[in-house]
């Protein structure tokens, strides 16, 4: 299974929340709002590209709307590639944090 970064989870992540409106402007102000940072629609699209490349996600071109000038967005989704990638990071770092978890309730004692 591809190792993912911690950018392509947080995108991966994103594009499950916004489900219909996983779009890169859509997708990059949710991060950005999250991680109280202003990210760069580069910061985002580059690793789309790449994760679709690597099938771990698909997209498809929505309708124009005219608040886009008539332009279509392409949305994206999760491939099961892509949700399998994600289970078994979530499954790594649910087993890292334990060890985090016991240490701060320690400290606190």
């Amino acid at each position: 299974m591809k190792s993912l970064t911690r950018m392509e989870e947080l995108i991966l992540l994103a594009i499950v929340n916004l489900s219909e409106d996983a779009y890169l402007i859509a997708i990059t102000d949710h991060l950005s709002g999250l991680m109280d940072k202003d990210l760069s629609l580069n910061s985002i699209h580059l690793p789309l590209q790449r994760m679709e490349k690597a099938g771990l996600i698909e997209s498809e071109m929505g309708e124009a709307t005219a608040v886009r000038g008539g332009r279509r967005k392409k949305v994206y989704r999760l491939t099961k590639w892509g949700l399998r990638a994600l289970e078994e990071h979530k499954k790594i770092n649910d087993i890292m944090w334990v060890k985090f978890t016991r240490l701060s309730h320690e400290k606190k004692s």
